[in-house]
Order: structure tokens, then sequence, then C-alpha cells
């Protein structure tokens, strides 16, 4: 030990932890016969130095741990480890490991290009641990808690929002160029952004070319993470030596300032380290039989993920681990909630099976420290749906909602019945277990299928540019082109195309639950057809801002429809709809109507619905307005008759997605449309939204 003076350290914390004498360093592996603390200079590839760790001294069970003195915090790290081969274990004693802790990495600060290899293990992969600087003024910052029903989530891609040379931001692709944003945002109305992951991963892994334009394409989204405790540098405008925490936290503050939250989109069913033929980066190397789920005979990993590999997540160590994680970036990171892909594989034992009582899932919802913070489940993985099995205040995508309002915006018939139950608040799926409409995450577009102008624009996914033969992506999106495929001048097609963008809008923003919007969706960026833009660092998903002056009247359209949201609890109830009237008004609180008042059309050819949300019957003392909504989604013109308001007070339309800007959208309280016979003709694809304020006769 040569050059450093050490002690025996302490098992806890896991991870590097600067103290008054020096660096403890602790990491976990079970079936290790040696490990090493590896030490480098910033920016070198041949080790400073090799601390072995004696297990006399330096290990506490399955935990090996050193205290290193008077170490320099420029200093970079990494383990070596030695143990068995074959059996399910990988230890390679020729690979400097990542200490699954690290809060920052060195070796990835420009995006796309790779660090020097060591010649050892290829060198896109090659990294090293930062003794990252944790200080930093808050100014009293701490998570906002904006109930979840209160929420508005928006959807964006760190790197994709402000990398286009139209955004006008002077740092774009970062997260400081992404507070650049922050009045933009704040003026459309959203209360929380959900950032694509963000924690460090190797956007060079793919190893495909565009066979169009023969660039090189990259993990653009960054679902395959290498170090969960890291942010990615390149995302910081000063990306070296541990700056990106800095910058992260910076974002955050910013962003709280305003009162807009910061969900993360977080990766823990699967890991960078992918495959058999993946490299070894971290856990391969630390205990692969421990963090991975293995095939019981062939030692093969489990692929519940699509991805590679699946990650034992119900391993005591393992769920030790992300607990750890997700502490971190609420305590230190001050995040104000995290959306799971794949959550599903939370729920896995290590052969693979759903657990019927108690796993991560449970453990995460019940978790002290992160019980004020959101929790949203993709409820799902390669075997199978959860959708609604979610337990307590676990939060999902709801993806009944989105394929149900597709279906009817499409014009499919018969899709009546489940869009009001959608509408509703899918009780089908929340209510039998005691949730409410807010646990579910509404949503019509999201990263992972079509925007909704190409949703509106393409009968077919055109992902031919990803270079998987347009194999990738799913083949059922329940789109509709609308006689052209794709960009068209025939203004016939545009007019509806629009329409139906705003009618989807309408139906996110007047449902029960929680809406979740697609970055630029309020502008009509298109990514040209293509439903799996993970590999696209081009145009393709980059946000075109030339589009939102293009596209102004739909970006105001947009706009009011989330104030009108915001200024009426009506439409984010706090329990299901029963349908019954409480307060003797002659009105249910939801009462649901059809081309004529109190007749709905349940039928296998239905493809028209309004429905009236009665605001005297509301969870809340102060009653709200009544709003009717009219909905068609046949081909053809329909002329509803509307149903007389509760206390008959005239109607006035204040929304009507047929009309141009700015006739499709009228303030509230401005002289509106009232319908000449309590009559009003709704052409093909719209929707149109009617209010009969309090107090008016």
């Amino acid at each position: 030990m040569t050059g450093f003076s050490t002690d025996k350290g302490s098992p806890l914390p896991l991870g590097a932890t600067c103290t008054a004498e020096g660096v403890n360093f602790a990491v976990f592996s079970r079936h290790a016969a040696s490990v090493s603390l590896v030490l480098f200079e910033p920016g070198g590839q041949a080790p400073l130095q090799d601390i072995p760790l004696d297990p006399g001294k330096h290990k506490t069970g399955d935990i090996w741990h050193v205290s290193v003195t008077d170490l320099s915090r420029q200093l970079r790290y990494a383990f070596r480890v030695t143990g068995p081969t074959g059996k399910g274990h990988r230890f390679n004693d020729k690979r400097f490991l990542l200490d699954p802790y690290a809060r920052a990495l060195e070796g990835g600060e420009m995006w796309g290009s790779p660090p020097p290899g060591d010649g050892t293990g290829g060198a896109s992969f090659d990294r090293r641990c930062i003794l990252a600087d944790d200080t930093f003024d808050w100014e009293g910052d701490r998570p906002l808690r904006i109930p979840l029903r209160e929420s508005i989530i928006y959807e964006l891609h760190v790197r994709g929002y402000t990398i286009h040379p139209s955004s006008g931001v002077q740092r774009p692709g970062t997260f400081e160029g992404l507070t650049e944003k922050i009045p933009y945002l704040k003026s459309l109305g959203i209360t929380a952004v959900e950032l694509l992951p963000v924690f460090e991963f190797n956007e060079l892994e793919n190893d495909r070319q565009n066979p169009k334009t023969g660039e090189s394409l990259k993990n653009f989204w960054g679902y395959s993470t290498m170090g969960f405790f890291a942010p990615k540098a390149s995302y910081a405008t000063d990306s070296r030596n541990g700056n990106p925490v800095k910058a992260f936290k910076e974002m955050v503050k910013r962003f709280h300032r305003e009162g807009i939250e910061v969900i993360l989109d977080v990766v823990f069913n699967h890991t960078g380290e992918g495959d058999d033929s993946g490299p070894t980066v971290s856990f391969k190397g630390l205990d692969n039989s421990v963090y991975y789920l293995l095939d019981p005979d062939s030692k093969h990993y489990l692929n519940f993920s699509g991805c590679g590999n699946t990650v034992n997540c119900n391993h005591p160590v393992v769920q030790q681990f992300i607990l750890d994680c997700l502490r971190y970036w609420v305590v230190d990171m001050h995040v104000d909630g995290f959306r799971f892909d794949l959550a599903t594989i939370l729920n896995r034992n290590q052969k693979g099976e759903l657990l019927k009582e108690y796993s991560l899932i449970h453990m995460i919802e019940q978790d002290p420290v992160l019980a004020e913070t959101k929790i949203i489940a993709e409820a799902w993985d390669m075997n199978g749906s959860q959708v609604g099995d979610f337990p307590g205040r676990w939060a999902e995508w709801n993806a009944f909602y989105r394929d149900d309002v597709r279906r009817f915006l499409r014009g499919e018939k018969g899709t009546i019945p489940v869009l009001a139950t959608r509408i509703a608040g899918s009780s089908d799926l929340y209510q039998r277990n005691g949730r409410c409409p807010y646990n579910s995450i509404n949503y019509v577009t999201c990263h992972d299928g079509f925007t909704l102008h190409d949703l509106v624009s393409y009968e077919k996914k055109h992902n031919e540019e990803n270079g998987e033969d347009n194999l990738d992506g799913s083949d059922n999106e329940f789109s509709a082109n609308h006689g052209v495929e794709g960009p068209t001048t025939n203004p016939k097609i545009s007019r509806v195309r629009l329409r139906k963008t705003k009618t989807a809008f309408v139906l996110l923003m007047v449902s029960q639950g929680v809406p979740m919007i697609l970055a630029g969706d309020e502008f009509a960026r298109t990514q040209n057809g293509n439903n799996n833009a993970y590999c696209q660092d081009n145009e393709v998903s980059w946000i075109d801002w030339t589009l939102e002056r293009q596209n102004g009247g739909l970006v105001r359209f947009c706009r009011k429809m989330i104030d009108l949201r915001k200024r009426h609890p009506v439409f984010r109830r706090m329990h299901f709809l029963s349908g019954v009237d409480t307060n003797g008004d002659d009105h249910p609180d939801l009462g649901w109507h059809g081309l004529h008042p109190n007749e709905p059309d349940w039928s296998a050819e239905s493809v028209v619905l309004s429905f009236l949300l009665n605001g005297s019957e509301l969870d809340e003392d102060r009653p709200d307005d009544d709003f009717v909504i009219l909905l068609n989604g046949d081909e053809d013109d329909h002329t509803f008759q509307l149903i007389s308001p509760p206390g008959n007070r005239p109607w006035t339309r204040i929304v009507d997605t047929s009309k141009p800007s700015p006739e499709d959208i009228l303030d509230e309280d401005e002289p509106g449309i009232s319908p000449a016979g309590k009559k009003y003709t709704l052409p093909s694809g719209g929707a149109a939204v009617f209010i009969s304020k309090r107090g008016e006769k």
C-alpha cells in the first residue's frame, strides 16, 4: 500500500464517503476472492495505485471496505475484483469496475465522444468514479409536494428539448439549457417535467448505422444505465470533475422556484451491461449471480426487460441498493418523483415469477423517506401487464386510456363504453382495490410511439432509419392518416388532423386522472412516422422550435385547455364519480348522454358521446361550474341536443375543436356562444365544451 495511508475503514455507508480523516470506500461482493481499490490520476488510464484489501481486516460480512487518509479529492477510483467464473459468476480481474454508489463518473463528458480506452473492454464503456463535491447552497429549496391530482406532467428529453438550433438557448442540450425554457413551460401551465433517463449511460453502445445516411446510431433515450447515482455528465455545460452534480441541483432549484416539479424516469429493471455478450462495467464483475436474474440451468440472463438482462430486484441486497438510490435523489438532489420503467420487473422473484404478497414495489410505496414522493409505474414488462394492480399510492401509466382514446380518435365503432370509463377515471382498474382516479396517469402519446401529430398523420410506422428493417417499434398504434400517409398539402386533410389533435387534448384535460403531455405535441412536433426513435440523435428526435411559432394557434389552444383544467376542480376529483344525484338538483355528478339528453348510445355501432359534469357534486365545499362536453367520433357531422343544465342556467360554448384559432377556445369570462334551441352541430372528429356558470341566469 505504498504511497497512501490506509485503515480498515467502515462497511457503511456503501460507496465513497469523505470523512475528516480521508475517504472511506465500501463495496458489496459476496462471492469475490479478492478486491482491490484502484486509484487513477484525472484522465489517467493506467492505475496510479492498486490497493489490495485484506479480507481479515477490510471485510465485514459481504462488504469490502478501506479508509484512505490524506487522499486528494481529485483522484479517480474503481475496483478490481477476482473470483470464480462459471455457474453464474463473471469475475474478471482485467476490468476496472465502477462503484455502484459513485455520484459522478469521468469518461463521458462529451456527448458522442468515446473516452480513451485502456484496451481491456471497449473504449466507449470505460469510466472512472469521481469523488464528487456534495456542497451546494439550496437556498432553502425543498420538494414542492404538489398533490398528484393537481398535477399536469410534461415528458421531455433533456438533450432533445434544446439541442436543435431553433431552440434559441445559450447552452443547448444541457440541464442549464433546459432551465432557459422554464418561462415557456411555466406559460404553458404544466406543473411537472418528467425527464427521460438522466442517470449516466453510454450513448455509443448502439452499433447500428442509419441505412439511409450511413451515420452511426446512438442510444439517444438513455434506457441503459451505467451509474445510478451519477447524473449524465454530458448533460452539463461544465461536465468535468463532478460538476454535473451541481448542474443538476441548480436545475432542480430553478424549476422549484417557478413552481414546477422534477420527476425522473428511472430504469432499475435492467442495466447497460446487456446480455452474455455485453460489457462488464460494474455489477457483472462485482457479483453477477446476486445482481441479475439467471436461468437456473444455463445461467444465461433472463430477459423480462427485452434489453438483454433483468435486475434481481427482490434480492435483499439489490432492494437496499435501489432504495438507497431513490433516497439519494430525493434527499440530496431534491427530485419530486420517479417514473419506473418496466416496473412489473420490480415485482418479480428470483425465478421471474410475480410475487403475490410483498415485494420491492411495496417497500418503495411504504418507505418513510419517500412518503411524499410521487411514484409512477410503467406497469408492465415483456411478460405481461399489471395495469391496475399496483398497490396503495402508486400511480400508473394507463395504457388502456391511451389505446381507447386513440381508437375513438380514428373513428372505430363501439368504443364509446370504454371511452366513457376512461374519461371517468378508469374505475374498472383502480376502484376495486381502493385507489382513486389520480392513480391513473392519462396519456395519448409518450416518448415511446407516435407523436400526437404523427398519430393523426400515419397509418403505419416508418422506422427504416433505425437500421432494424422496420421490425422494431409497435405495429399497433391505433393511428390514422386521414387519406394521405405523412405530409400533405391537402387543406381538408390538414384541417381534420388539426381538429383531432385538439380533440385529443380536450379529452386529456377533461378526463379524471392525471394528464401527461409529450413535449412538442402542443405545437405538432413530428418524427416523420418513426414510432421508436430511441436511436435517432438528430432532427427526428430533436424539438424543432420553429413549429412553436408556426403553430401558435395550437399552442394557444393547449395552453388555454390546461388553464381551464386548473381553474376547475370538477375535472380533477379525488374520488370516483357515482352517477348519483346527491344534492337534489335532478342531475347526478356525472351524466352520460348521446345525441339526445339521457340517451347514451352504448351499442357496437356507437361513435358519439356527450356528458355533463355537475360542479355542485364535488368533494370540496365550494361548488364548481357545470360543464357539458360533446364528442363526435364519426365521419359525418352530428347535431346534439344539449341537456338542460342544473338551475336552468344558460350553456355557453367555450371550446370547439373544429373552429379556427382563436375561435376554437374562448375565455370563459368573455361573452361566449350560446347554442340556439340548445342544439349544436359538431363536425367529424370534433369536440366541444360548454360551461354553465353558477350565479348566471
